[in-house]
C-alpha cells in the first residue's frame, strides 16, 4: 500500500511539475476585411519562422461525383502562380533555407513553412500568392494527376495492410461524406474538366475559409504590416461555402467483411462508432484508448503480443473527426495464429474496459503520458502553428492550445468505464479480417 501511494504520489507531482513548466502560449488573434483569420505567436527563443494556412476544406467537402479534390489541390498548390513560374516554388523555399510540407484530412487542407526568421517574409508571399492566383492550367493537372496515381499505389495498393482505413470507413459510414478517403477516387480526377477544377480553387482557397498562422522570431507590429500588404487586397469568396449536413444514423448492427490483402499474416480490425473530436466523451474516449494502446505497457500490447504471444503488434487509436468518430484496434496475427483466435483475445481485453475501472494507478500514470504528449506537441514553432489553426478552425477558439489539458483532467475513472460501456458493444461495430490472397473461404 505504501508503494502504491508512493508511485501515484510522484505521478501526480510528474504531471504537475510538466505543466507548471508549460508556458501559456501567448498570441494575438485578429480577421482581416475579406475574412482572413490571423494569428500570431511572438517567440524570439530561435531566430526561426513557421507560418501555415489550415484552409476549412476536406474531402468531406467533396460531392459524390468529385471525390479526391481536397487531396488532389494539396499537390497542385505547389504548382506555382501568375508569379511563379511551375516548380519554382520549393527552390524559392529550399534557396532560402527553409523546409515546407502540407497535408490533407477528411476536414483540412494545411500548408506550411518553416525558414530563418530573415526571410520569413518570403513564406508570406508564397501563401499569398497560393491564395490569389494560384495556376490551375492543363500542363499542371495533367502532371499532378500522375503523381497522385502514383502515391496511391504507393501507400495504398501495393502496401501491405495500405487498404485498411479505406475499407473500414466505406462501412462504418452509409451517409456522410467520410465514406470514402482522402484520396478519393482516380476516375473522378481523370474526368474532370479544367473547370471542375477552378471552381474548387475559387470556392474554397478563398481568404473567408482560411486561418493564417505565424509563430516564431517576430515582431507582431511589423507583421501585421506585412500581411496587410500581401493578403488584405485578396477578395473575399463570393459563395457559402459547402459544409456537409447529414447526420448518419446508427450503425444498426456489427458490420462483419473479410478482405485478401498481398500479406503474409492475418490481421484483425474493429471500429466501433465513436463521438466527434472535442466532446466531453471525446476526451474520456482518449483516456480509454492510451489505456488499450499507450505504449508498450499498455493492457493490449502487454495481454496479446507479450504474454499471450498471439500477434507481432496489436494496438487502438481514436480516429476522432470533426463531425464523427470512430475507435479503431487492430492486430496483426502471430504465423499459425487465426483470426478467430486473435479477435477473440482482443475482445477480452477490450470488455475488461467495459466490466470494471481502471485502477487509481493505471489511470494516473495514462493522465501523465497525455499530459507529456500535450505539453510535447507545442515545443516547436511548427508544431504551435499547427495546433493554434487546428484549434481555431475546429472549435473557434485558438486559447485550448493552453486550456484543453484541463478537459483531460476533468476525465475520471467513471467517465471511461460509461463510454466504455456506451460505445464498445458489438453492434456498434466494423469488424474485418485481412487475409492473405487466395485463403478467403
Amino acid at each position: 500500500m505504501k508503494k502504491w501511494f508512493l508511485m501515484a504520489a510522484s505521478g501526480i507531482l510528474f504531471s504537475a511539475t510538466l505543466l507548471a513548466q508549460a508556458k501559456k502560449i501567448q498570441f494575438e488573434k485578429y480577421t482581416l476585411p475579406n475574412g482572413l483569420k490571423v494569428i500570431l505567436h511572438e517567440d524570439h527563443s530561435a531566430p526561426v519562422v513557421a507560418v501555415s494556412a489550415l484552409y476549412h476544406v476536406g474531402s468531406k467537402n467533396e460531392d459524390t461525383a468529385h471525390t479526391g479534390f481536397a487531396h488532389f489541390f494539396e499537390h497542385l498548390m505547389f504548382e506555382g502562380s501568375d508569379n511563379i513560374k511551375r516548380g519554382e516554388f520549393d527552390k524559392y523555399i529550399s534557396n532560402a533555407g527553409g523546409y515546407s510540407n502540407a497535408n490533407t484530412t477528411q476536414d483540412r487542407t494545411y500548408y506550411f513553412e518553416v525558414f530563418p526568421s530573415n526571410q520569413f517574409a518570403l513564406c508570406l508571399w508564397l501563401e499569398s500568392e497560393r491564395m490569389m492566383h494560384a495556376k490551375i492550367e492543363e500542363v499542371g493537372v495533367n502532371t499532378q494527376k500522375e503523381v497522385v496515381k502514383e502515391e496511391k499505389r504507393q501507400r495504398i495498393d501495393n502496401q501491405p495492410y495500405g487498404t485498411i482505413i479505406g475499407e473500414i470507413f466505406k462501412r462504418a459510414f452509409k451517409v456522410h461524406p467520410y465514406r470514402w478517403q482522402p484520396i478519393g477516387s482516380l476516375e473522378h480526377l481523370s474526368r474532370a474538366k479544367l473547370s471542375d477544377f477552378t471552381n474548387f480553387y475559387h470556392t474554397f482557397y478563398v481568404p473567408n475559409n482560411c486561418v493564417l498562422t505565424v509563430a516564431g522570431d517576430i515582431d507582431i507590429a511589423q507583421t501585421k504590416k506585412m500581411i496587410e500588404a500581401y493578403f488584405a487586397p485578396i477578395p473575399k469568396g463570393k459563395g457559402e461555402i459547402p459544409r456537409p449536413t447529414v447526420t448518419e444514423p446508427p450503425l444498426g448492427g456489427e458490420v462483419r467483411d473479410v478482405v485478401e490483402d498481398n500479406i503474409q499474416l492475418p490481421a484483425v480490425v474493429q471500429a466501433y462508432r465513436a463521438p466527434k473530436q472535442g466532446s466531453d466523451e471525446y476526451y474520456a474516449f482518449d483516456v480509454l484508448s492510451t489505456i488499450l494502446s499507450g505504449g508498450n505497457s499498455s493492457r493490449l500490447n502487454k495481454t496479446i503480443v507479450d504474454e499471450k504471444q498471439l500477434a507481432v503488434a496489436t494496438g487502438a487509436f481514436n480516429y476522432a473527426l470533426e463531425d464523427a468518430g470512430l475507435f479503431i484496434t487492430y492486430g496483426i496475427a502471430n504465423a499459425g495464429i487465426k483470426p478467430e483466435e486473435l479477435e477473440k483475445n482482443i475482445d477480452s481485453v477490450v470488455s475488461e474496459m467495459k466490466e470494471q475501472q481502471v485502477s487509481e494507478h493505471e489511470f494516473q500514470k495514462v493522465k501523465n503520458q497525455i499530459t507529456t504528449e500535450f505539453v510535447t506537441r507545442n515545443a516547436t514553432m511548427q508544431g504551435i502553428a499547427e495546433t493554434l489553426a487546428n484549434y481555431e478552425v475546429y472549435f473557434g477558439d485558438a486559447d485550448l492550445i493552453n486550456t484543453e489539458i484541463k478537459k483531460y483532467d476533468k476525465v475520471t475513472r467513471e467517465d471511461v468505464l460509461a463510454v466504455a460501456k456506451k460505445y464498445l458493444n458489438k453492434d456498434n461495430r466494423v469488424v474485418l479480417y485481412y487475409v492473405p490472397k487466395g485463403t478467403k473461404k
